[in-house]
């Protein structure tokens, strides 16, 4: 059977049709699957842009890390890491021997601790500018019976002040001795500040 030059004619122009067509699909399809991988490779793009941020910020707080551990340490060895009263109280009445006071008292404010569902130690309070550390108040009140030299209660203030456990003395009240006016009772309110 031999076709003849119509049939032969639309025979090729069918194939050509579907030529059109498969290749309109192809394209179509091809165009999808390369937006899609596109639309990969810009997420891919954007990840690793965004880890590379973090890394560079990673090895830049590494470096800080190092850069200002010899901080961190004189920070450790100023400021207490506990809120040990015992030493605390040994300290304060060593520096007062060591100046000639004699004290009355040294109090704390009551602790919630171990009281039932108390989760924090209503001793302490956060010190708002420096996270992280908390400030202990105590009292320390000189012996009623035996008055202070004036110069000696001078003394025991500074050793106070240069204490790394009582670093600043917030209130102090004086009342001068009624039979000997250049001896004192006094009354210290003083701040422990602590870093846990």
């Amino acid at each position: 059977m031999w076709l003849n030059a119509k049939h032969l004619y639309f025979m090729l122009s069918g194939v050509i049709v579907i030529a059109v067509l498969a290749l309109g699909a192809c394209v179509y399809l091809a165009t999808g699957f390369l937006k899609e991988k596109s639309k990969d490779v810009r997420d891919a793009r954007l990840l690793t842009m965004v880890l590379e941020r973090r890394q560079s910020g990673l090895r830049k707080a590494k470096n800080d890390i190092e850069k200002y551990k010899h901080l961190a340490e004189i920070a450790k060895s100023i400021v207490p890491q506990d809120k040990d009263q015992a030493q605390t109280v040994r300290e304060i009445s060593n520096l007062a021997a060591a100046n000639n006071v004699k004290l009355g008292s040294i109090s704390f404010p009551s602790s919630s601790l171990g009281a039932a569902k108390s989760t924090s130690d209503a001793q302490l309070k956060s010190v708002k500018s420096i996270p992280g550390t908390f400030v202990l108040n105590i009292t320390v009140r000189s012996d009623s019976k035996t008055p202070a030299a004036y110069t000696n209660f001078l003394s025991f203030l500074k050793a106070l002040e240069q204490n790394r456990r009582t670093a600043l003395v917030t209130g102090i009240s004086l009342t001068p001795d009624q039979k000997t006016p250049s001896k004192i009772q006094f009354s210290l309110t003083i701040d422990e500040y602590i870093k846990p």
